[in-house]
């Protein structure tokens, strides 16, 4: 197995070098390179000769794609991993670019989604819905779990007391996640548990005015931004997690975090709520004040839905041998049968 980056950076980069997986730095210049990026990418092809090609996102699965028809052999297996995207939120390149997906899609011997809500929203966007099936992200429990050491050691550099509450979220800085409900019911929240600290992770150019809202509600000191970093040391700091998304796919910090045995309180969007199950609580998008009362109401109950709970869920369902059998499974039959349609197969844990 060889791995293609766009760009080779990256914490993942490095894991996947430690594990002995082979590394082809693609370096890409930026969104414009594209007719050196293409040679660059045609090379490895031809020089590893893969009998399938694994594309991750629009602009990757684009590129495979486009570079197919050169190298006839080439089995190409597309991943779509979001739902319900609001384009309006970006610019114009990226309301191009899914149009060039939708429009290419059919080049793909067999798409994978990642969630039921992701395999839905692309069909109704008009990918092609025999030729995409669901499997669902596996979460190294191995490495994500409870660790008493690390949470005291991520509390401590965040200078959170044992008396402070914290509740996390771990995201991108990013339209789509809308960090700006978690902030208002933040607000609310802090009116009637002073304790609790809400902790935003995560990196992105939004960060300035996040922060300039933070500070017109009034909760500057009681909401910490302290960038990316380790995600096990961040969930394990935390007392309950949060995803405020309008959008999801398969969100895998939530299932991270119930693999960390914290229980998560959830936007109702992509599959958030078939994650979650009984492990925590489910509110509506865009809602801060349906968030702050279920923020409260997981606090009030002491994590009554917490380690045991969350973390077996995840333990259950969503293991990472499940979903590399699946996938080998799906090229296996890419490769013999030239096509793969499994559409019925439905995620129904």
């Amino acid at each position: 197995m060889q791995v293609g980056a766009f760009y080779k950076r990256g914490p993942l980069i490095s894991e996947l070098e430690r594990a002995g997986v082979r590394v082809v730095d693609l370096a890409k210049r930026g969104r414009w390179d594209l007719v050196t990026f293409g040679l660059r990418l045609r090379r490895a092809l031809l020089n590893f000769r893969p009998d399938v090609i694994y594309s991750f996102l629009g602009g990757a699965n684009i590129a495979a794609a486009t570079i197919r028809p050169v190298i006839p052999h080439l089995k190409l297996v597309w991943s779509i991993r979001a739902s319900d995207m609001d384009l309006s939120r970006y610019d114009w390149t990226h309301q191009l670019g899914y149009r060039l997906e939708k429009l290419l899609s059919r080049s793909a011997d067999a798409i994978i989604a990642n969630s039921n809500a992701g395999r839905d929203f692309a069909v109704q966007n008009g990918f092609p819905s025999e030729m995409i099936d669901v499997v669902a992200n596996g979460i190294d429990t191995e490495r994500f779990q409870p660790d008493a050491a690390l949470r005291a050691r991520q509390r401590d550099a965040w200078r959170l007391t044992n008396g402070d509450i914290a509740v996390g979220i771990l995201a991108r800085l990013d339209p789509m996640k809308d960090h700006p409900t978690l902030l208002r019911a933040a607000a609310s929240v802090a009116k009637i548990r002073p304790e609790v600290r809400f902790v935003c992770v995560g990196d992105g150019p939004r960060l300035s005015s996040l922060e300039a809202l933070a500070a017109e509600l009034d909760i500057s000191e009681r909401v910490l931004f302290p960038g990316a970093g380790d995600p096990v040391a961040a969930l394990n700091a935390f007392d309950l997690a949060c995803s405020s998304s309008t959008t999801e796919g398969f969100p895998n910090a939530v299932a991270e975090a119930m693999a960390c045995g914290k229980p998560c309180v959830v936007t109702d969007v992509g599959d958030s709520a078939m994650i979650v199950g009984n492990a925590g609580s489910i509110v509506p998008p865009s809602d801060p004040d349906a968030l702050a009362r279920a923020i409260l109401t997981e606090i009030e109950a002491q994590y009554s839905n917490g380690t045991a709970s969350a973390r077996q869920r995840i333990v259950e369902h969503f293991s990472v041998d499940a979903m590399v059998e699946r996938t080998l499974h799906l090229f296996h039959q890419v490769v013999r049968g030239g096509g793969y349609s499994d559409s019925d197969q439905r995620l129904r844990n």
